[in-house]
């Protein structure tokens, strides 16, 4: 099958701790308050849809797996068994995750206020640009509207699939990722949007569920396709770009290497 041969290579990953404060976010928990057994369930939950997608991961996300299931065998056991620490400042295992988390939170938003002082710096300038030049108000692109997003839906939409098919019979596995490229870009017209899980209403096998999704990845990677959200954690909504960029769709095959 062509999705476990297919490599998906993006820039736009965030780390483990931007993992981690997307799953608290999620759940409007208060980090002080993170339930080790929960978290490091649903991390690992996207730790194996990376690995059925075929999805290069940093080391670090791998390291952070083995911290989470660490902390979490520490919460099961009694106070008095708890392996020594040597700079523990309280008896409770998620602490060092706990400031972990804090720290980068803190740094991460310094980074977004800083980020937000330069763009409002940069229309201080006066400039009458001609009226080709008016700006136009362009909708989030790929890297503005979280992978885990994306992830999380393509999980919902995958168990779906998975409770409403019987698969103890024999699939054919008759699509490929340039296969689902194509697809999409006669499926499309340009500026056109379909909601997320609309993107798998025709597929019948797993396989086709996985190559479908490798293939809007790809498109995006392309600058093809865009992503919008409403709101935060809202509906994903894809469209295909008024103004296709020069990575053209003509070469499905272009990133796929």
């Amino acid at each position: 099958m062509e999705s476990n041969e297919y490599k998906v290579r993006l820039e736009i990953f965030e780390g483990p701790l931007d993992l981690l404060l997307y799953l608290i976010k999620k759940d409007e928990l208060d980090i002080h308050a993170i339930s080790m057994e929960r978290i490091t369930r649903q991390y690992l939950d996207y730790i194996n849809t990376f690995k059925l997608l075929n999805i290069d991961l940093a080391s670090e996300f791998i390291v952070m797996a083995a911290n989470l299931m660490y902390y979490k065998s520490r919460t099961l056991l009694p106070r008095v068994d708890q392996p020594p620490e040597e700079d523990a400042e309280d008896d409770d295992p998620r602490w060092e995750l706990i400031r972990q988390l804090l720290e980068y939170k803190k740094f991460k938003d310094a980074a977004g206020f800083l980020s937000h002082r330069e763009l409002e710096q940069e229309g201080r300038f006066s400039h009458q640009p001609d009226i080709d030049e008016q700006p136009s108000e362009l909708p989030p692109t790929l890297a503005e509207v979280s992978i885990f997003d994306l992830i999380r839906a393509f999980q919902k939409v995958l168990k779906r699939f998975e409770a409403s098919h019987d698969f103890g019979d024999i699939v054919d596995d008759r699509f490929n990722v340039a296969d689902k490229i194509e697809w999409f870009l006669q499926e499309f017209t340009l500026g056109q949007a379909r909601k997320f899980e609309e993107m798998f209403g025709s597929a019948t096998t797993k396989a086709e569920v996985i190559v479908t999704f490798l293939a809007l990845l790809e498109l995006m990677k392309l600058n093809q396709f865009l992503v919008r959200q409403s709101n935060l954690l809202g509906e994903i909504v894809i469209e295909r770009r008024a103004s296709p960029s020069l990575a053209s769709a003509e070469d499905p095959d272009a990133g796929d290497d």
